[in-house]
């Protein structure tokens, strides 16, 4: 996983670095330089390294030790002051801290309803008064393009570094619910992975988001774009605390 994060040529684990690029330059511009920033998912530390070069403070959360622990090092050696937290972002408690929180790569839509309105409320409370909380999410369409039944094996890849099989499927349920599911057998073992998402409208998300309290909703169509985009598979939402 932590290899597919770094490599930046594909949209595996992290985004290609043109799309990298752009939604830091997108960040930028709704921020002053010197900023405070929580980058919550910051996975090996792509987006926290570019926004200290840009000149703001940052402090990256993660759950995955690895990558905690690659981002770090990749600080460390760059001599970067970045503050990297290992957690679950359920778990923190910050209070009115950050100029702008941020969440890249859907992650949101990857929590049920309750963790949701739970960590939009704890988003919420770490910004300073009228910080800004800027994320993506998928919407319906989005799925459209994903996994199909089907099935793939290999000698190295995303699931394992060895000789495998991969069975995928999807399914989808009420609400705009569907879930990913992966088979990965090898020589030791089988294993079944589910990734769920929810996705979003444009209606939708901001109804979620202002019962969060957050005073101001604005939502983009596409990927950190300043136009619109009626039929987008992802939005762009910045949030006003």
């Amino acid at each position: 996983m932590l290899s597919c994060h770094v490599d930046l040529s594909n949209d595996l684990a992290s985004r290609r670095e043109e799309t990298i690029e752009r939604t830091v330059s997108f960040l930028n511009k709704r921020i002053e330089k010197g900023s405070s920033i929580l980058d919550l998912g910051c996975g090996p530390g792509l987006y926290a390294e570019r926004l200290f070069k840009s000149g703001h403070k940052v402090t990256g959360v993660d759950f995955s030790e690895n990558s905690i622990e690659y981002a770090r090092d990749s600080a460390k050696s760059k001599g970067m002051e970045i503050d990297y937290v290992c957690s679950d972002f359920l778990n923190l408690e910050y209070k009115d801290c950050y100029d702008m929180a941020m969440q890249v790569y859907g992650e949101l839509n990857t929590f049920s309803n309750e963790d949701r309105d739970k960590l939009l409320k704890i988003v919420k409370e770490a910004l300073k008064p009228g910080g800004l909380f800027i994320f993506d999410v998928t919407t319906p369409g989005h799925k459209e393009n994903g996994i199909k039944k089907d099935w793939q094996a290999g000698a190295e890849g995303f699931w394992r570094a060895e000789n495998h099989i991969v069975l995928q499927d999807r399914f989808d349920y009420e609400d705009n619910i569907w879930a990913e599911q992966y088979i990965v057998i090898d020589e030791q073992d089988i294993k079944v992975y589910r990734n769920w998402f929810h996705d979003y409208t444009k209606e939708s998300i901001v109804k979620v988001v202002k019962a969060a309290g957050f005073s101001e909703v604005q939502v983009l169509g596409g990927l950190y774009n300043e136009e619109e985009e009626n039929e987008a598979d992802w939005l762009t939402v910045i949030a006003r605390a």
